[in-house]
């Protein structure tokens, strides 16, 4: 079994964080200027609090990924004592991060093998990979194998969320000024989902009632999920993450869908009221068929 250590930035959130403490995992801060001042993610601030703070502006905070030095200090550092790390990273399309680490593992190259991931996502699909990362680390032969089935997992991961503040959107060009305008004055709000390592609007609705049926109808579409998290906005449980509960354990009997706070980071491009959720999907070969 390869010796393997995870690496992944403050951004990411996880369906069960007790997990992750019996794993090898070290997550690098990101820094979150709000209003004109800096914060370490999840240490100067905890998340309700950064959240309650990101409200009250009128403009998204700017999110600092670790930089090229920082990725570099602490594989420099990892590699005396692991046979392989896997930094997981989110969208490049969305962030810095990836590049940093990418240089970074060129300066440490040779020492042990780095894997620099892109998980074309954010938040909880970034947590999500590190689970999978962490198993395939216990089960697979090599370095290589575990790898491949962290590659493998990107592309099974989905999220959405339903959006308030058109704001955030607007002015981080992921709805244009126009179309806020107009759906605003129609009282209709956006959803999100992360495609490709982007945030695109994918469609509108105009009540919560509505926003979580089509929540549902986004998660029915699956066969089977291997993870599941619901994001919302709050420590406590919200009254539309209860009532998608009660609709999934109809779709889904049995299984549980677990909900977190999603991150400052997150909280940056879609502001601090949205709600959401993220799958990963099972692999095809894990699927059982009957014929």
């Amino acid at each position: 079994m390869p010796n393997i250590h995870i690496v992944t930035d403050s951004g990411v959130r996880f369906s069960n964080p007790r997990l992750i403490k019996h794993y090898p995992v070290t997550i690098l801060p990101n820094e979150i200027e709000i209003g004109g001042k800096r914060y370490k993610e999840d240490i100067d601030l905890s998340t309700e609090d950064a959240l309650q703070l990101i409200g009250m502006q009128t403009r998204p905070p700017k999110v600092i990924p670790p930089s090229e030095s920082d990725y570099a200090e602490l594989f420099a550092k990892l590699s005396h004592h692991y046979d392989a790390i896997i930094s997981i990273h989110p969208s490049r399309e969305l962030s810095e991060s990836w590049q940093n680490g990418r240089r970074a593992a060129q300066q440490v190259s040779g020492q042990c093998e780095i894997a620099v991931v892109d998980s074309q996502s954010l938040c909880a699909g970034q947590g999500m990979l590190i689970r999978v990362a962490a198993r395939a680390a216990q089960e697979e032969a090599t370095v290589e194998d575990v790898i491949q089935a962290v590659r493998g997992a990107v592309e099974r991961i989905y999220s959405v969320y339903y959006v308030n503040d058109l704001n955030y959107l607007r002015l981080n060009n992921i709805m244009k000024t126009s179309h806020a305008i107009l759906s605003t004055k129609l009282k209709i709000k956006p959803f999100i989902s992360l495609e490709e390592g982007k945030l695109i609007v994918i469609e509108k609705v105009r009540t919560r009632s509505q926003a979580i049926e089509r929540l549902v109808e986004f998660l029915v579409e699956f066969l089977e999920l291997d993870d599941s998290v619901i994001l919302q906005h709050r420590p406590n449980i919200s009254e539309e993450t209860r009532l998608l509960q009660d609709r999934l354990s109809v779709e889904f009997p049995g299984q549980h869908f677990p909900f977190t706070m999603y991150s400052p980071t997150m909280a940056s491009y879609l502001g601090s009221t949205a709600i959401g959720v993220a799958v990963l999907e099972k692999e095809v070969d894990d699927l059982d068929y009957d014929f």
